[in-house]
């Protein structure tokens, strides 16, 4: 909860603006409780100003501070009515209490003005935080959290932290004024009255409370469940294409059946005992007027106030009952939303892991090695090490190939190489620096990366080449689109460089999106570059077109390239031969067929 009220400062003058009008608006509520006193007077006042009936007194009785001013009211109001006659003196009344009503209202919407650009940047300032966190986490993070999930805590989280907490500010702020200001004119009029008025509200509470406590709970428990079902959404929109091919529609209906009855489920009992706040509490609020009432009326018949000041008691405990309700509904709100915010606090507390060291220094331009000294990697949970004692070394200009089976650790050398996990024994030395000690987009910035799967974005053509270099110019990213082999089809699109290329790059062939991102390194033009096999899911005809456009990106680059098709790395410098993530072998493409060792078989198994 502290943290959420940290995202209030930055709107702190419109806060004061907005506690002012409240301020302001339970000023003029309460003003209006007293004014009605004098009304009634009037009202039931005979024609010469007196109000014979109304003030019933035992005789010998003393009078209390309240009964004296009340005494000075009702003569001020005696002398209004003798000098101005009933129905004039009742017109200024009424004026007066429509001023006061007035005033209430226009402070209330103003107070509602200025909380509504804060309400809707709080919002706003948590998703950016939320997603610049999502940005800044490390890749090991989300190996262990599902897409659909994270999407919930964006979207479905926010928007409950800012029904349940957020908006429910403007209770919390302006009801207690309230509440406190007609209290304050209760005491006055009577104790005992107060007392009584204590004794139901403590009774109301606790009974209110006691059905609440669960609430932030079994809010928590339905927010997850809907992050569940986002996730299945995300995986059966992403694998439409598998489970129509296997006929497997009912199947993954049934799943998410499962999950969305249970999600229901659980919905239902948070509704339930969230909808029995009101009438619980309008029933709990008619019990205590009625009795109320009973112990009142005693008390006018006693002599003790008088009737006009009973029925305005009555309407200042009107005026706290209303308040009443709205923080009981703001304290069930807010406990609903403590589960959404605590499902966001995950996320934001959630350590990074990867980050610049404190004396990380800047990567001017790298000249010389990149370094592998026994290197050692464990991802979280396995049973057995990624990788074991690696030593490698990949001159600057040169490129070495990573060959292997299934799981050997090709793909996990190469994710370390940037950073996206950190080395757990030994260490990654660019130009005898240790990688750590570097600021990671200094390092970042060294690299390129094309992957085995062309990961594009629901944008146009240009952005996509252009991606993470905004400065780049049109004729720079046409030269590197040409190079890639990618600029006659793109030239042929509808927009050319200005075509949305859908979803993913969903209106492209796999050629197509591969030269894309070859294109993209291409105009970043790093000085090394790491290359997941671009070709192995391709077609004959694309694949010599990104084969040339890869032969382009690979000149005078120092280049760590993954191997599927062995064929594609005979030239490299060095091939690596790895196996259950060690190094078994190493050498050139004829050196390692002499061998005949795992390298010769596996370009035997290639060529069958």
């Amino acid at each position: 909860m502290l943290r959420l009220l940290q995202y209030y400062k930055p709107y702190k003058n419109l806060l004061i603006l907005a506690l002012a009008s409240n301020l302001l608006m339970s000023l003029f509520m309460v003003v209006s409780i007293p004014v009605l006193q004098p009304f009634l007077q009037i009202l039931f006042s005979a024609g010469d100003g007196s109000a014979p009936g109304i003030t019933l007194r035992a005789p010998g009785a003393q009078d209390s501070g309240f009964q004296a001013i009340e005494n000075r009211v009702n003569a001020f109001f005696s002398q209004l009515i003798q000098d101005h006659g009933r129905e004039e003196a009742l017109l200024i009344v009424c004026g007066f209490l429509v001023l006061t009503f007035f005033g209430k209202n226009l402070f209330r919407y103003l107070s509602l003005y200025f909380l509504a650009p804060v309400r809707n940047g709080i919002v706003r300032d948590l998703r950016n935080k939320l997603v610049g966190k999502m940005l800044a986490l490390p890749l090991a993070y989300f190996s262990e959290e599902r897409k659909g999930d994270l999407m919930s805590r964006i979207s479905a989280d926010v928007q409950e932290i800012e029904w349940s907490i957020v908006g429910v500010v403007e209770s919390v702020a302006r009801e207690p004024i309230v509440i406190l200001g007609s209290l304050a004119f209760m005491i006055v009029v009577s104790p005992q009255l107060l007392i009584f008025v204590f004794g139901l509200m403590l009774f109301s509470g606790l009974i209110i409370g006691g059905v609440g406590r669960s609430l932030r709970k079994q809010s928590g428990e339905a927010q997850s469940r809907l992050g569940l079902i986002g996730s299945l959404v995300e995986e059966t929109l992403g694998g439409l294409r598998i489970i129509k091919g296997f006929n497997a529609e009912q199947w993954q209906m049934q799943r998410f059946g499962t999950e969305n009855q249970r999600y229901a489920h659980t919905l239902t009992r948070l509704y339930r005992r969230k909808d029995l706040a009101s009438p619980l509490s309008e029933f709990l609020g008619i019990g205590a007027v009625a009795v109320l009432l009973w112990f009142g009326a005693k008390q006018v018949f006693a002599g003790e106030i008088s009737a006009a000041t009973f029925i305005t008691f009555l309407y200042a405990f009107y005026n706290i009952i209303e308040p009443a309700k709205q923080l009981s509904g703001a304290s069930y709100s807010i406990r609903k939303g403590m589960g959404a915010l605590e499902r966001v606090e995950a996320v934001l507390d959630a350590p990074l892991g990867i980050h610049d060291a404190e004396q990380a220094t800047e990567v001017l331009a790298f000249q010389d090695t990149v370094v592998f000294k026994n290197v050692s990697f464990r991802y979280q949970n396995s049973d057995r090490p990624a990788l074991a004692n690696i030593d490698l070394t990949i001159p600057h200009g040169k490129i070495v190939a990573l060959v292997g089976a299934s799981g050997a650790g090709k793909s996990t050398i190469a994710d370390l190489l940037p950073r996206f996990y950190d080395v757990q024994e030994g260490q990654i030395l660019l130009d005898g620096v240790d990688i750590r000690q570097l600021r990671l987009r200094s390092l970042r910035a060294q690299m390129g990366i094309v992957s085995q799967e062309a990961i594009l974005f629901n944008d146009t053509v240009r952005n996509n080449i252009a991606f993470g270099l905004e400065s780049a110019t049109d004729e720079a990213i046409m030269a590197a689109a040409k190079a890639a082999n990618a600029h006659d089809f793109i030239v042929e699109m509808p927009e050319g460089y200005h075509t949305n290329i859908g979803d993913r790059g969903s209106k492209l062939s796999g050629g197509q999106r591969q030269r894309l991102t070859i294109a993209r390194a291409l105009l970043k033009n790093p000085p090394i570059l790491i290359l997941d096999e671009a070709t192995s899911a391709l077609d004959s005809e694309s694949e010599k077109l990104v084969q040339a456009a890869l032969d382009r990106l690979l000149q005078n680059r120092t280049a760590l390239v993954i191997a599927h098709r062995l064929s594609t790395v005979q030239y490299a410098d060095e091939i690596i031969v790895l196996d259950a993530g060690r190094i078994v072998e190493r050498g050139t493409h004829e050196g390692l067929l002499q061998k005949n060792g795992v390298y010769r078989k596996l370009v035997e198994l290639q060529a069958l």
